[in-house]
């Protein structure tokens, strides 16, 4: 009787996770992608528009920093980023999936132009922004707990949940703007309290948006502590691991994906405060800007150490406010300059696989081992 042996041929290129990677090499990877990205529309930009790649570049550098007005914007929408990052990141690094930053963020805007509007002018400036920061708080963490709750007892999807929040958050903003709206007609609240300037953020250091640069900084400190000093924090990334590992040590799951989410919605409804009372002084339902789910890149490239979300915040706000100027200086359309920023952002994330993955082709020496 013949036997029939098989041989089964190795593939050309296999796929194996790392265990780990040294932290130099890391960065040497992500920098690689960096310069990569930039050759890349390099290429694009001389084939699509026959401009000077370095040009464009430098056009880019001159919309982000090109003048103290366009830094601080820069600043500032980059420190609007980091906090709703620093919102997430508890929440994502527990495994729960916050998409409805969006609406914690509108709700605690909401609230904050309320309490601008209703006492603005009965109650001091430093009061005023306490009460209205402290409310804002308080609504962006019931926001939160309300999802939280229910997947806790019930199980329920949250990822769903949290994104229907966000029509919900989006619905009542609509109706306030409605409500509110000034002058009638216009669909829109208008500047709130634009003559007195109650409730609005003073200047800090001579600059109009240094009190933003002050609490976000704080709140970025303050998170990288708890998550990676304190007893809740090592909690959180039990639960994260492995929910029956956090079970077995004696963790209370339910209360921690309460506690967590409860945070986590207070500090995305904290930026709302900031947005209305700090940034823009009025309300929409376009308070939020996307911001809510840009953040969640913010937070996972960072892996969830806040002082490194500072710089991805920075990198996202550079090349968006970059865009906006390549479009202008160079008459080109928003679509072209949206390219250039898409193909950046593809390498930078794309870099993510090569630090946690690596590819063995065949006949490599892994591939001996076998």
């Amino acid at each position: 009787m013949t036997q029939t042996v098989q041989h089964h041929k190795e593939p050309l290129l296999r796929i194996v996770k790392r265990d780990g990677i040294a932290r130099p090499k890391a960065y040497a990877i992500r920098i690689a992608a960096v310069l990569a990205s930039l050759v890349v529309s390099g290429i694009f930009i001389f084939a699509i528009t026959k401009l000077n790649p370095i040009q464009v570049y430098e056009a880019i550098f001159d919309g982000a920093f090109g003048t103290n007005r366009r830094s601080w914007v820069t600043i500032r929408d980059a420190m609007m980023l980091l906090c709703i990052g620093v919102g997430l990141a508890p929440a994502f690094k527990m495994k729960f999936w916050n998409i409805g930053a969006e609406g914690q963020i509108l709700i605690g805007g909401v609230v904050t132009a309320g309490i601008m509007r209703a006492w603005g002018g009965d109650l001091s400036t430093p009061a005023l922004l306490a009460v209205m920061g402290i409310v804002s708080l308080l609504c962006g963490c019931l926001w939160g707990v309300i999802p939280a709750v229910f997947k806790a007892v019930w199980n329920t999807n949250e990822t769903l949940f949290t994104l229907m929040m966000n029509y919900v958050a989006i619905q009542i903003t609509s109706y306030c703007v409605a409500l509110w709206e000034n002058p009638v007609g216009s669909n829109s609240v208008g500047i709130i309290n634009q003559m007195t300037a109650y409730g609005h953020f003073p200047k800090v250091f001579g600059q109009a948006y240094g009190l933003n640069v002050v609490l976000v900084l704080i709140l970025a400190v303050g998170m990288y502590i708890y998550l990676k000093y304190s007893k809740q924090g090592y909690e959180i990334s039990v639960v994260g691991d492995s929910e029956n590992t956090a079970r077995y040590a004696g963790i209370n799951v339910k209360k921690v994906t309460i506690r967590t989410m409860a945070i986590s919605g207070a500090i995305c409804g904290l930026a709302g405060f900031i947005e209305v009372a700090g940034v823009s002084h009025t309300i929409s339902t376009e308070t939020a800007g996307g911001r809510g789910f840009t953040a969640i890149i913010v937070a996972w490239l960072a892996q969830f150490n806040t002082f490194v979300m500072i710089l991805i915040s920075f990198l996202l706000v550079f090349l968006q406010q970059g865009a906006i100027q390549i479009a202008s200086q160079f008459n080109l359309n928003d679509y072209a300059s949206e390219i250039i920023t898409g193909i950046i952002l593809f390498f930078i994330l794309s870099s993510e696989f090569f630090i946690n993955y690596r590819v063995i082709v065949r006949g490599g020496k892994e591939a001996k081992g076998k």
